[in-house]
């Protein structure tokens, strides 16, 4: 079973510790919003990245060539998803910085923690590459891949540490960015800056399909 949960948290550090787009618009939030939304919106990344891990162990060989026809439109969504949220971001920011009221905590897009949870769940669940991910190190590790029951639980269960470990760290930088950027002038910089960045990431994403 150590095996299984050394390849799981592996596994799930290999998914989450490239910072794509999710991860840029997951420290954006972060910082406009605080702690507790982050932490529900890392949460939301790391359960998507369980259920992903758990696909694999059940049936990752079978699931590969079903995903495989639809990964492209998928990842085109999310790619869609991802640039409409960092384009209302700036909208909003720019149009609450002419009023006066960006150096409120809150941008205005009452995002609370169940809310950034099930928006983050549902842009990483956008991305079959996840699933594949999982499938192709399972397959790769032979017959030492997690076989019993116990052991395929451990290596689901440390992939999911694993990404939530990564997801609140970058959590916990968009707090600290959050509470240093305190102006307006420097939060509406803060948005702008992150919503370009996601863009860019956004179109990276479909550049590669």
């Amino acid at each position: 079973m150590t095996a299984a949960v050394v390849a799981g948290l592996l596994a799930g550090y290999g998914i989450a510790i490239p910072v794509g787009a999710v991860g840029a618009y997951l420290v954006a939030v972060t910082a406009r919003t605080g702690w507790r939304t982050g932490a529900g919106a890392a949460l939301g990344v790391a359960t998507a990245d369980g259920l992903y891990a758990l696909l694999a162990v059940a049936g990752g060989s079978a699931l590969v060539p079903l995903l495989t026809p639809v990964t492209t439109p998928l990842r085109w969504a999310s790619a869609v998803v991802l640039v409409v949220l960092a384009v209302r971001a700036a909208y909003v920011a720019l149009a609450t910085y002419r009023t006066g009221g960006l150096a409120s905590r809150d941008d205005g897009t009452a995002l609370g923690p169940a809310r950034a949870y099930v928006t983050f769940l549902g842009i990483t669940v956008l991305n079959p590459m996840t699933v594949i991910y999982f499938a192709a190190l399972v397959l790769a590790t032979g017959p030492s891949a997690p076989a019993t029951l116990p052991d395929r639980t451990a290596f689901v269960l440390a992939a999911l540490v694993a990404s939530a470990s990564w997801q609140l760290l970058l959590a916990l930088g968009g707090t600290l960015l959050g509470r240093t950027l305190t102006g307006a002038r420097g939060r509406l910089t803060t948005v702008l800056a992150s919503s370009t960045l996601i863009v860019v990431l956004a179109v990276r994403l479909v550049a590669r399909s």
